[in-house]
């Protein structure tokens, strides 16, 4: 976990006493200056953005080994963890449905929903008209797998710690500002490297992968499961070995969080190679985890798809 903790204790209960006036809140047990972040991705984007600010505890609920929360199931320690929060932050996008909505509207806690605002694709239909509605059983929530998407809730984290704690308002901001020109610099970099590739057209393990081929012109022909906790069915498989035959796809990526059988016997029914992408929902607790994992994507991709 990553804790910021200031000796000072005059200023730190100063800022306390300010943030409490602003929210017109009595003091609660719990800290106003703890800071929940729903799952991983969430977590490294707020963990930029909160940094050198004082007297910020920020928490992870869902574990970085869950992978992508699909079928996570609170625990108690977690409801325990979103009661003594100030601040929750989600991915919005509907990602959240593991956490009960009644929890979410408790008095006295912020929700920062870090997708207000991004267009949203449909899991059935990977680069198709977008969609708005979050409650719509269809969307796709893997927003932070586009570079440009994740620069727009590092923007609404920092936005809605600002409103919470206007003390430190400006190191938010600052911080998000400086950690949005090392993704602009990365998403250049991936454009770069992908603007030669041959093959456009690519096979991933599920829809994760939607937002990311869109920004970089990337075409997803088909997905091989839509539900990455069930193995695909035989018809399934077989559709799918059709299609890469059909459109002479040899390559296969899977994900680093779902390691699948199913994808080693589709390999070898067709004849493809596999390549093992980062969805980025699980690895170190760290402020580069994002960038390193997507700069490893590109370069597994450019040398896939040459």
């Amino acid at each position: 976990m990553h804790s910021l903790r200031r000796s000072t204790m005059p200023v730190v209960a100063a800022v306390l006493t300010g943030m409490l006036a602003l929210t017109g809140c009595k003091e609660q047990p719990s800290s106003p200056r703890t800071i929940l972040a729903s799952f991983y991705p969430v977590y490294v984007a707020a963990l930029n953005v909160t940094a050198g600010v004082p007297g910020i505890h920020l928490k992870l609920m869902a574990p970085p080994t869950a992978g992508c929360p699909h079928d996570y199931q609170m625990t108690p320690q977690d409801a325990a963890a979103l009661e003594t929060a100030r601040v929750f932050v989600t991915n919005g996008a509907g990602m959240e449905h593991f956490v009960d909505k009644a929890a979410m509207k408790r008095p006295g806690l912020t929700v920062i929903d870090a997708s207000a605002g991004i267009p949203l694709l449909s899991e059935t239909m990977h680069a198709t008209p977008v969609r708005t509605d979050t409650t719509h059983p269809d969307v796709n929530p893997h927003v932070w797998m586009s570079v440009t998407n994740e620069m727009m809730q590092v923007n609404n984290i920092a936005e809605g710690l600002a409103a919470v704690d206007p003390a430190n308002a400006a190191q938010y901001r600052a911080n998000a500002a400086t950690y949005v020109a090392r993704l602009d610099s990365l998403q250049r970099a991936m454009r770069t490297m992908l603007a030669t590739v041959r093959q456009r057209r690519i096979v991933t393990f599920h829809e994760s992968f939607a937002y990311f081929a869109q920004e970089f012109g990337l075409v997803v022909a088909a997905t091989m499961q839509s539900d990455p906790q069930s193995d695909p069915s035989a018809a399934d498989l077989a559709a799918l070995a059709g299609t890469m035959k059909r459109e002479k796809l040899t390559a296969l990526f899977t994900e680093t969080a779902y390691p699948s059988k199913s994808a080693d016997a589709l390999a070898r029914e067709v004849g493809a190679r596999i390549f093992s992408l980062d969805g980025c929902v699980a690895g170190p607790l760290e402020p580069t985890a994002y960038l390193d994992a997507m700069g490893r994507n590109v370069l597994v991709l450019r040398g896939a798809l040459q």
